[in-house]
């Protein structure tokens, strides 16, 4: 295979998407005989700073593989990272060019640039204007300033475990490790327009757990969005609540003022993305680390645990970060970007490929009920169907390289609707099958699993009770 002037070798393909460029190996080409150093910087809240050391062409005949590499590199530190500010040294061209790419204006004052999603959504997340920097000296390069955030697995004493879900909260009173009450209760956090209603929600769940206990020693809550600390910048739980400044920051303390309401007001609290937790819960089942989970459900949800078994603070919002370099591939309706992993790894990766394998379904269905179509033919074993979990376990297995060079993974835990019944046990055997003849060290090092019993004995509300 060759894109862009490289020539990369991929032995299996999706049948249903030839068209298909793993973002991964042609990665690993470009890179086996690129020469001219190259440093990227991505600065996120309270000065953290990740750094990248690299090597591009740098060459006129290269100039549009360089660019290519260099602006995926960045989409995808962006979304696995997140951050306000991107520092490039030795890159200049690309950089400028870049700059002018990365461009939003809220209020249609000039033209947006190709990825205004991005800046956007990053500068909504930390309060500050997004920018590229092109490093013109060594010395105008930040130094790296980064480390993992050492949280979870605290089992000691009195805890409280809250999984804000959108749909139903679930709270547990762990004392010792030990769930002593859990309860689940419907709530509707989405369609309320001020904070208020969650706040007194959140409140009644800690309150009732902490009634169970004889103290109450820390809480832990694990919740969908984007967090820079407790505070949730970016979370589909307030999509109603309006975007005014004041209205905003009681959005954002609301998990601490929850907290403050139980016992003499001390209690620490850690809110953490629900991602995280769940790696966290499923490397406090396995009793490892270097735990990465991806759940594919609505979309694609990513969480992950270092090898200290500790939560980095990133986004990991791969769902936005590309795995596809084909100019053909889908376009994500959100994000306006093509190749990213949400079109691979969720319901929408079965609804695209459906029309490909000759299977119709009906506009009016819901993409859930879309996908039930397809899992009843799979449970029936429609060689149609067969041929779709069949494509997205070769999506994955190409994807593992990819994200192998972002994240160092042991055990990859695999999850959500998609990967439900035989649908993902193809998707599971096929990503095995090809990692094995493809990348055969990966293979080795990286365990890719369904969550067993074992993995499963660690509830989210129990893992997040071990936060703090």
């Amino acid at each position: 295979m060759q894109y862009l002037g490289i020539d990369f070798q991929v032995k299996n393909m999706p049948e249903l998407d030839p068209g298909f460029i793993p973002m991964g190996p042609w990665m690993k080409a470009y890179l086996a005989h690129a020469s001219k150093p190259i440093s990227i910087a991505v600065e996120r809240d309270n000065g953290k700073i990740t750094v990248r050391h690299g090597k591009i062409y740098g060459t006129p005949e290269m100039a549009q593989a360089d660019y290519r590499f260099v602006e995926r590199y960045v989409k995808f530190l962006l979304w696995s990272i997140g951050g306000f500010r991107v520092y490039i040294l030795g890159a200049g061209e690309i950089a400028r060019r870049l700059a002018k790419e990365f461009v939003y204006f809220e209020n249609g004052e000039g033209q947006n640039g190709k990825r205004w999603f991005d800046v956007q959504f990053m500068s909504d997340v930390f309060e500050k204007g997004f920018e590229i920097i092109d490093c013109e000296e060594a010395s105008d390069f930040p130094a790296e300033n980064d480390a993992s955030v050492s949280v979870g697995g605290h089992m000691e004493g009195c805890r409280i475990g809250f999984d804000a879900g959108g749909s139903d909260r679930k709270v547990s009173a762990v004392i010792d490790g030990k769930t002593v009450y859990s309860e689940e209760v419907v709530w509707h956090p989405k369609t309320q327009t001020t904070p208020q209603y969650h706040y007194e929600e959140i409140v009644k769940a800690f309150q009732t757990a902490a009634s169970k206990m004889p103290r109450v020693d820390g809480i832990g809550v694990s919740s969908a969005g984007v967090f820079i600390g407790n505070a949730p910048m970016v979370s589909s739980l307030f999509i109603k609540v309006p975007r005014e400044k004041e209205v905003r920051k009681l959005v954002h303390t609301v998990f601490d003022r929850a907290a403050a309401a139980i016992g003499d007001g001390t209690v620490p609290i850690v809110v953490a993305n629900d991602g995280d937790v769940t790696a966290l819960a499923g490397a406090m089942g396995l009793g490892a680390t270097a735990v990465m989970g991806i759940a594919m459900g609505t979309s694609e949800a990513v969480g992950y645990v270092d090898r200290k078994g500790n939560v980095l603070g990133w986004f990991n919002e791969l769902a936005f970060a590309p795995v596809d370099l084909s100019e053909q591939a889908m376009m994500d309706e959100w994000s306006y970007d093509i190749g990213v992993g949400c079109k691979y790894f969720s319901q929408d990766a079965v609804i695209k490929l459906a029309p490909a394998a000759g299977i119709e379904l009906e506009e009016a269905l819901t993409p859930a009920e879309k996908l039930k179509v397809v899992q009843e033919l799979m449970e029936a074993d429609d060689p149609r169907a067969i041929k779709i979990y069949e494509s997205i376990g070769c999506y994955l297995a190409h994807t593992m390289e990819l994200y192998s060079m972002f994240y160092d993974v042991e055990h990859m835990i695999v999850l959500g609707r998609v990967m439900s019944g035989k649908g993902g046990d193809t998707i599971l055997a096929v990503c095995k099958r090809i990692m094995a003849e493809e990348y055969p060290d990966l293979a080795v090092k990286m365990k890719v699993m369904l969550p067993d019993e074992k993995t499963r004995r660690v509830g989210q509300a129990v893992a997040a009770a071990s936060l703090p």
